[in-house]
């Protein structure tokens, strides 16, 4: 009986709408990250432009995407090259095994303990030194 008060074409078109405003809203929100993180407006453009999308929402958020989408676009590259480029510092940091005298002392210790021969340790000292 459900079926005859909600046909199959109804309930697709309810998933369509629901699809367009989660995806609206996921705009919205990234609109509102791009405003506050824009370096090239000033304070007065960013509380005008979130006046604007939040008195009239549909129209303030397509206008937004018209007028500053491209510049939006440039900022999420930068953002994502500048969290790259500290990663990969980080990792570099962290797992960076020290200096060449560092290495060479602990090449050293491990052959004084006699995990080492004494050619695999001069052919590790080459690699350090090259």
């Amino acid at each position: 009986m459900l079926a005859y008060d909600y046909p199959l074409l109804g309930a697709i078109w309810t998933m369509l709408i629901f699809f367009f405003w989660i995806a609206w809203l996921f705009l919205l929100f990234k609109i509102f990250g791009d405003i506050f993180r824009s370096q090239d407006m000033g304070g007065g453009a960013k509380a005008a432009w979130c006046i604007f999308v939040i008195l009239a929402p549909f129209l303030g958020t397509f206008i937004y995407v018209i007028a500053r989408g491209k510049s939006m676009g440039e900022r999420d590259i930068e953002a994502y090259k500048s969290q790259e480029a500290q990663f990969r510092a980080y990792v570099q940091e962290t797992a960076g095994s020290g200096s060449g005298a560092d290495e060479l002392a602990k090449l050293a210790d491990l052959k004084a303990k006699g995990v080492l021969t004494d050619a695999e340790f001069e052919a590790q000292k080459a690699k350090i030194l090259a």
